[in-house]
């Protein structure tokens, strides 16, 4: 199983699209929000089933807040994360999935990319692919590999 994991587009898909051309065959895209707008592009570029969720620049759209998302034998919550004071850290996330059972969380709102492992929970924010804020500021997602019986494989991969 390929997961493309994504977030904070901004209706901006120059990047998103170019990472999905370089990643495909692809299972399963996740946006973690942030589209503005941008939620048939995102899907229909991608291929695959789509899981998007809204984002703090979401307006007026009826995606949820909050997802669960089944990948293979794993639990994932998928959020955008402000509503978790995830600017202050990803802690208090990581709990949260952690209380419902989850095997990992993905997040995105910072536009800084992180991977680690928290509690037990895998904490997973790809990073921005139109607006990046860490050091550098390079422009990143996250790619996930599931092999069967296998442990899930993440990295983060910059443009």
């Amino acid at each position: 199983m390929r997961v493309l994991i994504v977030s904070d587009t901004h209706r901006k898909h120059e990047n998103y699209l170019e990472a999905v051309r370089k990643n495909q065959p692809l299972d399963l895209v996740i946006h973690c929000g942030d589209v503005e707008g941008g939620e048939y592009v995102i899907s229909e570029a991608a291929g695959c089933p789509v899981e998007i969720v809204q984002g703090n620049n979401d307006y007026f759209c009826d995606l949820p807040r909050e997802k669960e998302v089944q990948l293979g034998k794993y639990k994932a919550m998928v959020v955008h994360g402000h509503q978790y004071g995830v600017n202050m850290g990803y802690e208090r996330l990581a709990d949260e999935a952690r209380s419902r059972g989850m095997d990992m969380v993905m997040y995105g709102h910072t536009h800084r990319p992180v991977l680690v492992k928290e509690k037990g929970v895998l904490v997973i924010n790809p990073g921005s692919l139109t607006y990046p804020r860490q050091e550098g500021r390079r422009h990143s997602y996250a790619l996930m590999e599931i092999k069967a019986e296998g442990e899930p494989r993440v990295q983060i991969i910059y443009l």
